[in-house]
């Protein structure tokens, strides 16, 4: 089965499973476990921060740090197609209990004039504002990178304004690798990042939230509200190690089988896309042929040993990673013109 369904799919590498074999572990609530304070130092270090803290999930990641930011009926300011509002089930809302004041990021991109205009006034009939919440790749947006320079202005303007700016790093690697530039160039203007292990850099599970130290204070008791206190967890710890050693450049491979995938995409007649957001290993594309649906198309794709995902109606995200070669994406392309044809 070829899954182009999200980069989440990848498998731990043989390196990474001797390593979680061996790891040295303790009991982490405690602070105990070497291979955990390890992972979290080296990913401190990588984003230029004080301290982290290892999590489950990208998800857990991104509630840890709102409730680290704020207070039950804060308001956040958060792109309408973010996945911390879109795809992370209402957590902000059930569990830290804030109000999402949405901004357009249909680009994948944020503007700070977008931050500005959310801004409120001070009255006695608004919700404080604490928290201004970027995503660096962009998901939903296709991939899309936000540059340095576009987050410093944001970040100011927070500043400015007495904001906090959380990342949702999760693909941030994706951006540094694309971009040559380095992750904590990205981090730089923000004040706490998330970053995933278990995307394209093929860790089984986990992510890393990091910032200053007094933050990650808070992040410790609000992961162990939320039942993320773990004890020998030095064995999943040991493979994000690996991914961060030794996973990160063979992103550019992903990112070049991305665009091969677009670039032929592109020719068939029934899809259009915009080659110009394929920046990094996400693939978005519409379906303009008349009477095919996104559910229709999937199907028919599965039944060729292919797996996708729709994003509308009418449209379907393919997301390259470790285990989507050449081969596999000219399988898909055939696949998808005959399905096209018929």
């Amino acid at each position: 089965m070829i899954d182009l369904r999200s980069d989440t799919v990848t498998l731990p590498t043989e390196t990474m499973r001797q390593a979680m074999a061996q790891a040295e572990v303790g009991d982490d609530v405690y602070g105990e476990d070497p291979t955990i304070n390890r992972l979290e130092a080296l990913g401190a270090q990588m984003m230029g921060k004080e301290a982290g803290l290892f999590v489950v999930s990208g998800t857990m990641g991104n509630l840890v740090a709102i409730l680290a930011h704020t207070h039950a009926g804060d308001e956040i300011i958060v792109g309408a197609n973010s996945h911390t509002y879109y795809c992370e089930t209402g957590g902000l809302a059930m569990l830290a209990g804030v109000m999402p004041r949405l901004i357009d990021d249909e680009s994948g991109i944020i503007e700070p004039a977008a931050v500005k205009a959310a801004l409120r006034p001070k009255d006695i009939h608004f919700p404080q504002t604490r928290l201004v919440c970027l995503e660096n790749t962009h998901a939903r947006g296709g991939g899309v990178i936000t540059t340095p320079a576009q987050m410093r202005d944001i970040y100011e303007l927070a500043q400015e304004n007495n904001l906090k700016v959380h990342l949702d790093g999760a693909r941030i690697f994706n951006a540094a690798v694309a971009t040559g530039i380095a992750a904590k160039e990205f981090a730089r203007y923000a004040d706490s990042v998330m970053f995933c292990l278990a995307k394209g850099l093929s860790a089984p599970v986990g992510s890393l939230l990091t910032g200053s130290k007094e933050f990650i204070e808070r992040a410790r008791i609000a992961r162990k509200l939320v039942g993320g206190g773990m004890r020998q967890a030095g064995v999943l710890a040991a493979a994000g190690i690996i991914a961060l050693e030794s996973m990160i450049e063979r992103l550019a491979e992903d990112h070049a089988n991305a665009r091969y995938l677009a670039e032929g995409l592109a020719t068939l007649k029934g899809i259009s896309l915009q080659l110009e957001r394929v920046q990094t290993n996400i693939v978005i594309f519409n379906l303009i042929k008349p009477g095919l649906e996104a559910g229709k198309f999937l199907a028919s794709l599965k039944q060729k040993g292919i797996l996708a995902n729709s994003m509308s109606p009418t449209s379907v995200r393919m997301v390259t990673h470790r285990h989507i070669g050449r081969a596999e994406i000219d399988l898909t392309l055939a696949a998808v013109e005959e399905i096209l044809a018929e």
